[in-house]
């Protein structure tokens, strides 16, 4: 499990493209027969992804959590973004087709992720966080996490988002994830920009065509910077930091917060004016 340390804005300022990318973005994340793990010491999130091949990987602990196993005081949820596939906790078993979210409470003892084809793989992507309480393990089909459109062709950000741990969906200590598709012709994503100082957030780009990108935005308002992130690739986003990109094509992306509050609405807006 690797390490990302936080910086302050200050930092940040006089960062070089090097150092940005070592701070904030996770580049090799979808690994085929492995899991993959980062801890962030943003409200200790940790995100990560399994994606099993012809046999199951069982979620394994690490001495980075000093606990007895995994979920001992964290809590997590699971996308699949790849073919369908199984999850078996504590010995109940989930089918996950593509898109599909899986949340598991804190004390979850064993989880293994399985591909339901040996040819067609599985990809989980992971968000967690540390729980104070127990909530019960809860699927969520993608059809089921009421999705609603925003924005329109003509400012290119019409898109569609799903929300599947929230306040008002499945129930989780401080756990809040979920994913926004872009339509064809729409690039922008979280536009107009906002930060919100009472969570941290991880932004998980996926479905970005071969040969195409989306140009990440960070930093303070005031102060922007940016990150070029491919396929399958992940940015760790301060509380202090906007958050938004613009894509050569259409995507998707995974978005997942840890912090203060499960408001999904608490947002510090940016007027476009104000950015520099």
């Amino acid at each position: 499990m690797n390490q990302r340390y936080e910086a302050s804005p200050r930092e940040v300022e006089r960062m070089n493209t090097k150092e940005l990318r070592a701070d904030f973005l996770v580049e090799s994340l979808m690994v085929s027969g492995k899991s993959t793990f980062v801890y962030s010491h943003y409200d200790r999130m940790v995100l990560g992804t399994v994606v099993p091949t012809t046999k199951a990987i069982n979620l394994k602990n690490d001495d980075t959590l000093k606990s007895k196993f995994f979920l001992e005081r964290r809590e997590m949820g699971i996308i699949n973004v790849g073919a369908k596939g199984t999850i078996t906790a504590d010995g109940k078993t989930y089918k996950l087709d593509s898109l599909d979210c899986l949340y598991l409470g804190r004390g979850t003892k064993k989880v293994s992720f399985k591909s339901s084809s040996k040819k067609k793989f599985a990809k989980y992507y992971i968000f967690s966080a540390p729980a104070h309480h127990k909530y019960p393990a809860t699927l969520c089909t993608k059809e089921n996490a009421t999705p609603s459109t925003i924005g329109g062709a003509k400012t290119s950000n019409h898109r569609t988002i799903y929300k599947y741990i929230h306040s008002e969906g499945i129930k989780s200590c401080q756990v809040v994830m979920g994913l926004t598709v872009l339509q064809e012709g729409s690039v922008w994503n979280t536009m107009p920009a906002h930060t919100h100082d009472r969570r941290s957030e991880v932004y998980f780009y996926f479905d970005v065509p071969k040969d195409q990108g989306v140009m990440h935005f960070m930093g303070q308002p005031q102060e922007t910077r940016h990150l070029w992130v491919r396929n399958e690739q992940a940015v760790i986003s301060p509380p202090w930091s906007i958050h938004s990109g613009s894509g050569t094509s259409n995507y998707a992306f995974i978005w997942a917060m840890g912090g203060e509050n499960q408001d999904f609405s608490d947002m510090d807006f940016i007027p476009l004016k104000e950015l520099r």
